[in-house]
């Protein structure tokens, strides 16, 4: 018998057969999409508040709704372990704040990569190795966002380590005041066409690439940085139901050949 993996509180032989996961950062997320979205078969674990279900999509795809935790080295832990337990396609189900004036709260951003400022990736491979999402999976999270008529953008992500200095936020973070080269971060990111702020994409996709996994990321934008810092309610409660939505109309209408050995690069 498979040994349970430490952190997340299970193993291979717990859901053997199953090879996708989608992984949300907010345990009670996980929850949610197991529960409210797919029809629940069994929960896995709450170990560390890192709440695990298998759940099946109505196209009848078995899946695992898992949490990451906040943060791209909680993710790490979640993401080897995951793969042990015999997981090789990961959508990440998050959410971000948007940085474009064209990438409205309340919309989805699907990334097809990051930019990658977090020590926990400098772990995995260098600073230089790329981080992209796995293209099929890409384009199904586009074609069912097309589908569902969906407010959608694809295109780059910063993902950073903190929420506040990080992201550039002064007007609701303790301390105001940036390190000098944090200073001008949105403007700098504007320019370079990147869409969205988050925390975990850059991480999963050099795990994906590095370990032979499959991760694509789709994020509910909850604030327009051009408007405001604070998250908005109402805008993550609508974007992120459209977010789960999308992810689960991309399992069920990806091409089977791309579950297959094509998904290593």
């Amino acid at each position: 018998m498979a040994a349970k993996q430490y952190h997340i509180g299970f193993g291979a032989d717990d859901i053997a057969g199953i090879d996708i996961a989608f992984l949300s950062g907010d345990p009670e997320r996980a929850t949610r999409i197991a529960e409210q979205y797919l029809t629940l078969e069994k929960p896995l674990s709450t170990v560390r508040a890192l709440n695990s279900y298998i759940g099946v999509t109505p196209g009848g795809r078995r899946i695992v709704s898992a949490t990451s935790g906040m943060g791209a080295p909680s993710l790490s832990i979640v993401v080897n372990e995951l793969a042990q337990a015999g997981i090789r396609h990961i959508i990440r189900i998050g959410t971000c704040g948007s940085i474009q004036p064209h990438v409205l709260s309340g919309s989805v951003v699907i990334s097809r990569a990051a930019l990658t400022r977090q020590g926990a990736a400098d772990d995995i491979a260098p600073r230089e190795y790329p981080a992209a999402a796995n293209p099929f999976w890409t384009m199904a999270l586009v074609e069912a966002a097309q589908k569902r008529g969906a407010d959608w953008h694809v295109g780059i992500t910063a993902s950073v380590d903190t929420f506040y200095e990080g992201q550039e936020r002064t007007g609701s973070s303790y301390k105001p005041l940036l390190l000098r080269e944090r200073v001008g971060a949105i403007g700098e990111y504007q320019h370079l066409r990147i869409l969205n702020f988050e925390m975990e994409s850059g991480t999963l996709f050099k795990m994906a690439s590095a370990y032979g996994l499959a991760a694509a990321c789709i994020c509910a934008v909850i604030a327009a940085r051009v408007e405001a810092e604070a998250p908005s309610h109402e805008a993550k409660v609508k974007a992120e139901a459209e977010a789960i939505r999308i992810a689960i109309g991309a399992v069920d209408g990806i091409n089977p050949l791309y579950l297959g050995e094509s998904y290593r690069w």
